[in-house]
């Protein structure tokens, strides 16, 4: 039956190869039947830039390219590798999309996006984020010595792992959600009743109600202790998870 799969948030990095053996696995079972594949941001855990020479961008991309061959893969970007550009893409066999972008599915006008704007809560990130979201910033990013840029990644991440502590441990872990007000906004914009996103790792099927219809807004996993997918047949939307072999 013809199917399109969604994922997201898989986080990828030479530390976790189980995360990666659970990709290659999903790359060469599930993807191969799939019309097309989609991947919403965050494939891995941080991207320095195309010209980063780690082992792990040629197993990703040398995979991925023979897919691409019969299986379109489109691309949003994440927060953690917003800095993927055209050059990786062409390796690995990648179709990059804009930020957000309105898909039919069999029938089905769609919204597709990674989902950190979404998040409005977080004021310090979408700080940040305004900042690397322009393409001048990113240029002067791209421009540095690969070393600064490792170093900057490794920083970024300490950050990160002390915010996300420090709301966990406040109670305010809904900081990292999103914004209720801002998922029915941004549907209305673009006229759908339907949206998939990542970023929150808060996999789940929500029921809303957008320009006075019923509305769903389907949430993927992140791949940190199962992998996770979703599976879109003309008539069937599954969230589907598989735990990490031990």
């Amino acid at each position: 039956m013809s199917h399109t799969l969604f994922i997201a948030d898989l986080h990828l990095s030479a530390e976790r190869p189980d995360i990666t053996q659970a990709f290659l696995q999903f790359i060469a079972q599930q993807a191969p039947a799939a019309d097309a594949l989609y991947i919403l941001g965050d494939l891995f855990e941080v991207w320095i830039g195309d010209d980063n020479p780690e082992p792990l961008l040629d197993t990703v991309a040398q995979v991925l390219k023979p897919l691409s061959q019969h299986t379109p893969i489109y691309f949003i970007h994440g927060n953690r590798d917003f800095l993927l550009k055209q050059h990786y893409a062409k390796r690995a066999g990648l179709i990059l999309l804009p930020q957000q972008q309105v898909i039919d599915i069999y029938g089905t006008p769609t919204l597709i996006m990674h989902g950190d704007s979404l998040c409005t809560m977080d004021v310090a990130y979408q700080k940040f984020r305004r900042w690397w979201d322009q393409a001048w910033w990113q240029r002067l990013m791209l421009s540095l010595p690969l070393f600064i840029r490792q170093a900057l990644a490794r920083k970024a991440r300490a950050k990160s792992a002390i915010a996300k502590a420090r709301y966990q441990t406040m109670g305010s872990a809904n900081i990292m959600d999103v914004t209720p007000t801002e998922v029915p906004k941004i549907m209305a914009e673009y006229t759908v009743q339907h949206l998939i996103h990542g970023h929150t790792h808060r996999p789940a099927v929500h029921q809303l109600t957008v320009n006075n219809q019923p509305a769903l807004r389907y949430v993927l996993g992140d791949w940190y202790s199962q992998s996770s997918y979703l599976k879109v047949t003309a008539d069937h939307w599954q969230l589907v998870f598989n735990p990490l072999a031990p």
